[in-house]
């Protein structure tokens, strides 16, 4: 049992791995620590839900490579990220932007809701109003025809 608890705790206690290897990674470790910072905010094309830094897909590799390549070459982190959306779009970006047309997409969920609130508060609301019918007794003639179809 004590192995077990073991084994639990260590992969518990492991967290994601980044999966740049040695070759790309920069001599200057500033440039390198952008490169990090950058690389956790693209989604990986393959993983989708992985960052190119956690991703061992040849695509997120070639991502990594590329927003390297744009540091050494002097480009501003804004600079990076607007060359990797423009050549992929903005489905790279783990944390898509509130602009543009996704101001749609951010606003659909909460604008469902409360639509949806207010149809059943509507429903609801019509419901307890609407006049409740009583059941009556069955007249004599009903109640002697119901005697009729059960006997025959």
């Amino acid at each position: 049992m004590r192995y077990v608890f073991a084994v639990v705790l260590a992969f518990g206690l492991a967290g994601p791995v980044a999966a740049v290897q040695p070759d790309e990674v920069l001599d200057d470790p500033m440039l390198e620590e952008r490169a990090r910072d950058l690389s956790k905010g693209l989604r990986c094309l393959v993983c989708r839900n992985e960052s190119i830094d956690e991703s061992n897909a040849s695509l997120a590799r070639d991502l990594r490579l590329l927003v390297r390549e744009r540091l050494v070459e002097g480009d501003s982190d804004d600079e990076v990220m607007d060359f990797i959306v423009d050549r992929y779009g903005e489905y790279v970006l783990l944390r898509p932007t509130l602009s543009g047309a996704n101001w749609i997409l951010w606003a659909a969920g909460p604008v469902m809701l409360l639509m949806a609130a207010g149809l059943s508060f509507g429903f609801m609301r019509r419901r307890s109003r609407a006049v409740a019918t009583t059941e009556t007794d069955l007249s004599e003639e009903e109640r002697a025809r119901l005697d009729d179809i059960l006997k025959g």
